[in-house]
């Protein structure tokens, strides 16, 4: 496959990746300015010009892999006899400068439950590069007619007609968001149980305080010790609104919060209060 298919299928695999671009070239070297190739930690796809130059982009772009880098280096390269690495020389005479712009993984968000919350926080976070599961028990909530706005977005969305749910969570890679908010607390509580079990996702719960008190109750009395990892209520506080919109507006913008702070952004005038209080969440059920 060419360098597009590349970036296309790392981005359906959720594989990191970096893509290199020749950006500007002074004299005699392999490629033209633009060409490029995509480098993943174990392949790669087209070329930058061969030799030195493209192992040594090669090793810089798995090095920024390896690192979870999320911003863009750019390489300079005199290719000349008197410079010399432990790749060898190249000889062209020119020089060339390489744009290494990092192809992270998507995120990944799965909401449980496509009722009228979690259908307009489906459409809120279709619109967002991330890798969307929606998961319900029940067909007609996923109807295509019903999803046709979700599935338009730039999300990448995977539609789970899922009887027993669970199955589907223990399938989510570690670190996958997750949000329960089907139409049964017994299936509720089953999936914040699995998710326990498995331990490695980020979970929130919709609800009440009062309903997370009895789920609380019972988790421990499973055996549970990790159970304050589930947030119950979900949501930034602050936004009083019942609707459904509302409410997944609220969510959305928790999980941006999260996803900022794992890729360490922070924003502009937010205090480390505002954001420990993020973190508690505010839906009232």
């Amino acid at each position: 496959m060419d360098w597009l298919e590349a970036v296309g299928s790392l981005r359906e695999e959720g594989r990191p990746g970096v893509l290199a671009t020749v950006v500007s070239v002074r004299g005699h070297a392999p490629r033209e300015a633009g060409a490029k190739m995509v480098v993943a930690q174990d392949a790669t796809w087209d070329s930058v010009g061969g030799g030195n130059l493209e192992a040594e982009v090669i090793d810089r772009a798995r090095a920024m892999v390896a690192e979870g880098a999320g911003l863009p280096e750019t390489l300079a390269f005199a290719l000349n006899e008197h410079v010399a690495n432990r790749h060898g020389r190249q000889c062209c005479g020119g020089e060339v400068q390489v744009l290494l712009e990092p192809l992270n993984v998507d995120p990944v968000v799965a909401i449980f439950g496509l009722g009228h919350v979690g259908y307009e926080l489906a459409r809120i976070l279709s619109r967002l590069r991330v890798r969307l599961h929606l998961v319900d028990s029940r067909a007609a909530q996923l109807d295509p007619l019903r999803l046709a706005d979700v599935t338009a977005g730039p999300a990448a969305v995977v539609v789970h007609h899922a009887p027993a749910p669970e199955t589907v969570l223990r399938a989510l890679p570690a670190g996958a968001h997750v949000y329960v908010m089907t139409h049964d607390h017994a299936e509720d509580f089953l999936l914040c149980d699995a998710a326990l079990h498995q331990g490695d996702l980020d979970v929130g719960l919709i609800g009440s305080a009062a309903k997370w008190a009895r789920f609380r109750r019972r988790l421990l009395a499973e055996g549970h010790d990790d159970v304050d990892s589930i947030r119950c209520p979900v949501g930034l506080p602050g936004i009083a609104g019942k609707a459904p919109a509302a409410i997944a507006v609220s969510i959305a913008a928790e999980l941006l919060e999260a996803l900022d702070r794992s890729a360490g952004r922070t924003r502009p005038g937010t205090s480390r209060a505002a954001t420990e209080a993020a973190d508690a969440g505010s839906f009232k059920e």
